[in-house]
């Protein structure tokens, strides 16, 4: 009866105040705050209001072999591949770089979109984290499909391997060359080709950054189905070429989806021009979703077309702690049931990843003075009725106090502070590359186990290493990071194959956004059957039966070195 009351009290108060809470946000349909310093552009200064706090409240796999001695043969492989894959040895079948081989690149793009200076050779060759880096004397630029397809058909005429490579904001080392392959950035090809007001679809190409798309959708009055934190780097192509999720995926699933049609070129110069518009298209293989998440390893994505949604005029963002892990997933339950088609995001994070965000990052502070509790959970709402939505959020949050799921929480008063709930999140993979070496994983579980591995890390780790959790709940994927003064052959025995085996066992995947990279390209077989495998390695070897394309990444090496 008292929890009731103190409810019933709170909600009083907060329709009192629902007349000056408004977030009249007629910009774009998010508000996040980029990690990366970059912020989305906003409309007009919005009306403040108070906060609604909570308190207490093997072979050519043309032949047959033997698949138990190919998935053993690999597993023996990977199982000792190194956290930069020292293991890997250059495929001797590669050709090396002629003066020949420039010249003929300086004719087809002109000189100066053919790259020798070493100092931006180092940034093409390093991956963002300074994780992975290779060796490669040759950086091009392409600016047409055309082109790609010259340097296509003479890379493979020549035995040339070539690195697909976009914002190169990549944390698997997919996007940056393992030895001296040839790197070829699209980022000159950044031309909006086509936008249809009526149907909502974008054509575009494959080097436009994705900030930049966000910003010319909202003129347009629409939002891309897509949001990262790197968006203010990377660009389309590479969001295709490795299917990344990101924060919106609960609400408008993955590029699997909004992805209508794409123009790519294999690694003999063919030119695919898969590049529709129409969202309903049965005239046989849809082979468009071969090239979404294949990293670059089954040709170039030159451009693409995408469905983006309208944008909503209500936003709301309320930042919730919660006691323990079990409230974080009965909230995410109610969440689902209660707010329906205006959930938009449902976050979460552990406490020792606001404890790196508020001792790494400047400017940020605490939500919710002066405790800490063990969990955190952001949730965004997005709809079209202004207060309805706001009822709607605010029925729930006071539910979820009642029942005991919330122990604290405030809902955003402005667009500021809803950016600055969106910072904390976002700014985790910033604030632990500050706090020194980290081990990045990024793994899809069953919600209701997601967070057992994080325990257990711990108590396998002790004290040689901080482990922390945080990630989508609302899809079942977690970030599982853990951080170190620097980085130590010990401690990557202690993860490796523990996180990975224990993602087999409860049935989850190694990859759920980030790709596989040359970081897991080996690891393969802990999410897929060893017959999956020889199928994909089968559309490789059609596809590109010289290896060109992005070589040791995506398929184990003992795959990938048969061709």
């Amino acid at each position: 009866m008292e929890k009731w009351r103190a409810a019933n009290r709170l909600l009083k108060y907060s329709s009192k105040l629902r007349c000056d809470r408004r977030l009249n946000l007629c910009y774009v349909n998010s508000i996040h705050s980029s990690a990366l310093g970059l912020t989305r552009g906003f409309g007009e200064t919005c009306k403040q209001f108070q906060p609604l706090i909570f308190r207490d409240c093997s072979k050519t796999l043309q032949e047959p072999v033997d698949r138990s001695l190919f998935r053993d043969a690999c597993r023996i492989q990977y199982r000792c591949f190194g956290f930069l894959a020292k293991e890997v040895k250059r495929s001797p079948l590669f050709s090396t770089l002629s003066a020949d081989d420039i010249s003929y690149f300086k004719r087809i793009l002109g000189e100066k979109n053919v790259i020798m200076d070493e100092d931006r050779l180092v940034t093409a060759n390093t991956d963002w984290m300074g994780k992975y880096k290779g060796s490669s004397k040759l950086l091009l630029q392409p600016s047409s499909t055309k082109e790609v397809s010259q340097i296509l058909k003479y890379c493979n005429s020549r035995r040339l391997a070539v690195v697909p490579q976009g914002g190169n904001t990549g944390l698997v080392g997919g996007s940056v060359p393992v030895f001296d392959e040839v790197i070829v950035n699209v980022g000159l090809m950044n031309n909006i080709i086509a936008f249809d007001k009526v149907s909502g679809i974008l054509v575009c190409e494959a080097g436009c950054i994705l900030e930049n798309l966000v910003s010319f959708l909202d003129n347009q009055g629409f939002i891309m189905p897509l949001d990262l934190g790197a968006k203010g780097s990377c660009q389309i192509g590479g969001n295709v070429s490795t299917n990344a999720g990101g924060l919106r995926l609960v609400r408008y699933g993955s590029l699997h989806g909004s992805v209508l049609g794409l123009e790519a070129v294999l690694a003999n110069g063919e030119v695919l021009d898969m590049l529709g518009t129409l969202r309903k298209d049965n005239t046989g293989y849809d082979l468009k979703h071969l090239f979404i998440g294949s990293e670059g390893s089954l040709g170039i994505v030159t451009k693409v077309s995408i469905l983006t949604p309208p944008k909503l005029s209500s936003v709301n963002v309320a930042f919730l702690a919660c006691r323990d892990y079990s409230s974080c997933q009965k909230l995410l339950q109610e969440a689902k049931r209660r707010l329906g088609e205006i959930l938009s995001a449902f976050e979460f994070l552990d406490e020792e990843s606001l404890n790196l965000v508020l001792n790494h990052l400047e400017g940020v502070r605490n939500p919710l003075p002066p405790s800490m509790h063990k969990f955190y959970v952001l949730i965004e709402t997005t709809g079209s009725d202004e207060s309805n939505d706001k009822e709607k959020l605010e029925a729930f949050l006071l539910h979820s106090m009642e029942i005991g799921l919330i122990s604290d929480g405030v809902l955003a008063q402005d667009i500021n502070q809803a950016s600055s709930f969106w910072h904390i999140r976002e700014g985790v993979p910033e604030a632990l590359m500050k706090a020194g070496a980290v081990y990045k994983y990024d793994l899809s579980l069953p919600v209701q186990k997601m967070y057992d591995l994080v325990e257990e890390l711990r108590i396998a780790l002790g004290h040689s290493a901080k482990v922390i959790g945080y990630g989508h709940l609302g899809d079942g994927n977690l970030h599982l990071n853990v951080s170190a003064p620097q980085y130590d052959d010990m401690i990557l025995a202690k993860i490796e194959p523990y996180v990975y085996e224990w993602t087999s066992k409860h049935h989850g995947s190694i990859s759920a956004e980030h790709g596989l990279g040359l970081m897991k390209a080996n690891k393969i077989f802990y999410s897929k059957s060893a017959e999956t495998v020889q199928v994909m390695a089968s559309i490789k070897k059609l596809l590109d039966p010289n290896g060109i394309l992005n070589p040791y990444k995506v398929l184990p090496h003992c795959v990938s070195s048969d061709g």
